[in-house]
């Protein structure tokens, strides 16, 4: 694909959950539990943001500041690269890095396929490479974003040279999600017939695919930090806060980091509502 700067268009919201635009559907207006459903459903896979057409062949970008390291973003599903302009724009001139948005989100045209972690972590590596950016790369992912990280890291260790994850999705989320929180596991299954995006639908499908392969391969030893919200609100708590509380003691197991570390104030996009937190983790591993 070529990378080409596109400038995103504004989504429409159902509460906290993203819906596809589209000209002649006006947004629907949740109340009571309808709210409540789709606020569970947008933290607990970070179900947010919506695709726009481009030309076939096209790959949104923004790459701000010169230097090294390279600081490379992965947003969640259903997100494009405005998710991180905030954090972009508190990085010093000093550091390069590089947003962009998936094929089938923002301005990028979508595509056919494999849309595995696996899948996505050698599409953007392919990226990086067309667009002339050598590794190695920081790595930085959020939610579904962050386990496409992991999978980058597991794949092509000796190209990282650190990883900061933004409440990423554990490995085993879905599978445990759908044990351990039978009702909100329903309501996602529900989003994504009605809500999904083609694109979102693909990823969701396959976000368990490849998992096992990476589970054989050694995590790079590069230094790693692994940020999770400070807050959960109805109806996150409950059953997905103890599953989330629990997946986070896991991460130490999975990659070099003592372990996760709460922030203040965030829900799951910490990226917005904390950038200042996610800048710190990113400027304290490219000092390493």
């Amino acid at each position: 694909m070529k990378p080409v700067a596109r400038r995103q268009r504004r989504p429409a919201r159902l509460g906290r959950l993203c819906l596809p635009s589209h000209p002649s559907r006006k947004p629907l207006r949740p109340s009571g539990c309808a709210a409540a459903a789709a606020g569970a459903l947008a933290l607990a896979l970070a179900a947010a943001g919506c695709a726009s057409p481009a030309p076939p062949g096209e790959l949104e970008r923004h790459v701000a500041g010169t230097g090294r390291p390279l600081v490379v973003f992965q947003s969640g599903l259903g997100d494009g690269l405005g998710v991180w302009s905030a954090v972009q724009a508190g990085l010093p001139a000093a550091i390069t890095s590089f947003a962009f948005s998936r094929a089938g989100y923002g301005r990028s045209a979508p595509r056919e396929g494999d849309h595995s972690p696996c899948a996505a972590a050698a599409q953007l590596r392919a990226a990086l490479r067309e667009a002339g950016f050598a590794p190695p790369y920081l790595l930085v992912g959020h939610s579904l974003g962050g386990l496409y990280q992991f999978a980058f890291a597991r794949l092509y260790p000796a190209e990282v040279a650190g990883i900061v994850l933004v409440e990423p999705t554990h490995p085993q989320q879905w599978p445990r999600l759908q044990h351990e929180a039978p009702a909100l596991a329903a309501v996602v299954r529900t989003a994504r017939l009605a809500v999904f995006s083609p694109t979102m639908r693909r990823e969701f499908d396959d976000q368990q695919s490849c998992l096992d392969a990476l589970g054989t391969l050694p995590a790079p030893q590069v230094p790693t930090r692994v940020l999770v919200r400070g807050r959960f609100v109805p109806p996150e708590a409950g059953a997905f806060e103890r599953l989330s509380r629990a997946l986070w003691r896991d991460w130490p197991h999975l990659l070099h980091t003592p372990g996760v570390e709460p922030v203040a104030g965030a829900g799951h996009y910490i990226q917005k509502d904390r950038p200042d937190a996610v800048v710190a983790a990113i400027r304290a591993v490219a000092a390493r």
